[in-house]
């Protein structure tokens, strides 16, 4: 396994769309292995392929104690109801964190790293983890889903400070 490098905020790779994967290939589960052992480097909850400098539709999320990673290829919500606004954090934006407004639970559908299909449901902070790295995929990042104020401080901090090297002040996804 290697830890990969976490590409970051301004990287053009973090604003591409994931390309769909038409195989699970042994590299792909290589891949997935690889940023396993990097979210956990990294004190993260999730982790999407775009942030690894690949741009492909590939997530790898933790359960609620960021145990059980869970590799999910072209992965998509389904469904999802209710709001919930939390504190979040990106490992690709380290040291920043915001309150963002998700939907409470989601269903997402996938395929695992055997080829299968899988449909799963979830609530609470691994729903907000699901929804943060698919975000990932379509290019999104968590300050776009902020207001237009806010998103702008946030920037104008980033553009004068940098960005953090040590960011462990929550899970980030």
């Amino acid at each position: 396994m290697a830890i990969l490098n976490v590409r970051k905020y301004g990287d053009p790779v973090l604003r591409r769309r994931g390309e769909p994967i038409r195989e699970v290939t042994p590299e792909i589960r290589q891949l997935a292995a690889d940023m396993i052992d990097t979210m956990y480097d990294e004190a993260g909850l999730g982790l999407a392929a775009p942030q690894v400098g690949a741009a492909l539709r590939l997530i790898v999320v933790g359960d609620e104690r960021g145990r059980d990673p869970r590799a999910l290829v072209n992965p998509a919500i389904t469904a999802q109801g209710g709001e919930i606004v939390a504190e979040e954090g990106c490992l690709s934006i380290p040291g920043i964190f915001a309150e963002v407004a998700r939907a409470e639970w989601v269903q997402v559908e996938a395929i695992d790293l055997d080829g299968r299909p899988v449909a799963l449901r979830a609530r609470g902070l691994l729903a907000r983890a699901y929804q943060h790295e698919l975000d990932h995929l379509d290019g999104v990042l968590f300050i776009d889903r902020l207001d237009p104020v806010t998103r702008d401080r946030i920037k104008r901090r980033i553009k004068k400070e940098g960005l953090s090297e040590v960011a462990h002040h929550a899970f980030a996804l």
